[in-house]
């Protein structure tokens, strides 16, 4: 049950499968709020992702975005792995209920108040570029030489230049307002580095079934975690593909004249997921893998 603080564990997951539109009010509020956290740190963070982009291209809050996006580098604009802790102790003290994932690519805070969602990440550095979710390489260069803009009655900083950093996430039409951005963001993928691949090694065999709309099971449909890997299903409907760790995953699941991209599924390795269509709604869902008792 989600507190009324809407700052909590359950919050916090009712955020990732519901998809609710932000609140600009809450939103702004919110985005002060951190600023000033931040700034009493002495810490330089930018707006990203769908914040950075409502800021350059609309001035505004996306309308369908959910979250708030800022980050900080590792290594860049007198930033350190030390900082982080502090930094997180801050937000906690400021009422945020705070969710922390560690890896080699980054340290992602997921933070909820309000029950809006504030996404903090402390990026690595990794041959010269940071990750961004699901398997966008974005050049380090440009987050060392942050660009002020003014946004929301206030000065924020932003990856600079912010054209190009848009380019790389949201591809060539990142200028036109669009919901259903999951392709384009996946058209921007390449082929990753040896350092910034998807881990191989300790993979955990997970079994995927796909059904259609009929709620029949579908032979041959294309499942595709995004970076690991891709398998077709068998007479049963069934494939295995293997996953490293607990986390989210963008799958891309395709059969006949029906394609889905499901932006963000959080997996558990060595579970059974059930992929069934939506009539309604081709796009724009998130945790739809049911596990299969």
């Amino acid at each position: 049950m989600v507190s009324e603080s809407g700052a909590d564990e359950s919050a916090l997951f009712k955020s990732f499968g519901e998809l609710i539109p932000l609140d600009p009010e809450v939103a702004k509020i919110m985005l002060k709020e951190a600023k000033g956290i931040l700034d009493s740190l002495g810490v330089k963070f930018f707006l990203r992702q769908g914040t950075c982009l409502g800021a350059i291209r609309d001035r505004a809050f996306i309308p369908w975005d959910d979250d708030l996006d800022l980050g900080c580098v590792i290594g860049l604009n007198e930033f350190t792995e030390e900082m982080i802790e502090p930094i997180l102790d801050a937000f906690r003290a400021h009422g945020y209920y705070v969710s922390v994932g560690n890896d080699d690519r980054w340290v992602a805070a997921e933070m909820m108040k309000s029950s809006l969602r504030l996404d903090l990440t402390f990026f690595r550095i990794v041959n010269d570029s940071i990750f961004h979710f699901p398997l966008n390489w974005i050049p380090a260069h440009l987050f060392s030489d942050l660009k002020e803009i003014e946004f929301m009655g206030d000065n924020y900083l932003v990856p600079n230049p912010p054209e190009e950093y848009l380019m790389a996430k949201y591809g060539p039409n990142w200028v036109t307002p669009k919901e259903d951005y999951e392709r384009d963001v996946l058209d921007q993928i390449t082929t990753p580095s040896a350092d910034q691949s998807a881990p191989t090694q300790n993979l955990v065999s997970t079994k995927f079934r796909v059904r259609d709309l009929s709620d029949e099971l579908v032979r041959g449909a294309e499942v595709s975690i995004v970076g690991l890997g891709e398998a077709v299903t068998d007479d049963n409907g069934y494939v295995e593909l293997g996953l490293p760790n607990k986390t989210f995953y963008a799958v891309v699941i395709k059969f006949g004249d029906h394609e889905e991209i499901l932006y963000q599924e959080l997996l558990d390795p060595g579970l059974s997921y059930v992929y069934t269509p939506d009539a309604a709604k081709n796009n724009g869902r998130c945790m739809v893998l049911i596990e299969e008792v």
